[in-house]
């Protein structure tokens, strides 16, 4: 990845820090092979003209809810780098298989953060971070 998760915290709330969380998110979504639907839900379903805005990596203060949607998914990608330190490439094919475990009970990580409330990718990051001790 070009930006490292932790490099967010040093920028400061503002459009550098919306063009930084982006970079980061558009990454991201290139390594887990996310279509370009599944990237506006988990952007918290934004309209065609806003996700291709985006695409352009723009300066831009990002609404709250956006912020905090990437925020998760980046300790959701640190903490599969870690768990899966000694082999990287699974850490980006976690999200696609199928997890008998609450709260995912059947679905991968990426169905259950598609259902596309904040919440539901706040809980893959709880799983994670339990998961990791």
């Amino acid at each position: 990845m070009a930006i490292p998760a932790s490099d967010i915290g040093s920028v400061t709330d503002g459009a550098e820090a919306g063009r930084v969380a982006l970079t980061f998110f558009f990454n991201l979504m290139e390594h887990w092979g996310c279509s370009r639907e599944q990237q506006r839900v988990l952007l918290g379903s934004v309209g065609n003209t806003t996700y291709f805005k985006y695409r352009k990596l723009p300066a831009i203060r990002l609404p709250r809810d956006t912020m905090e949607r990437i925020s998760y998914l980046m300790g959701i990608h640190k903490a599969l780098r870690i768990l899966f330190s000694q082999q990287p490439e699974r850490a980006y094919e976690w999200v696609h298989k199928s997890n008998a475990a609450a709260p995912f009970n059947g679905q991968s990580a990426l169905e259950y953060m598609l259902a596309g409330r904040v919440i539901d990718v706040a809980d893959v990051r709880r799983y994670l971070d339990g998961v990791r001790g």
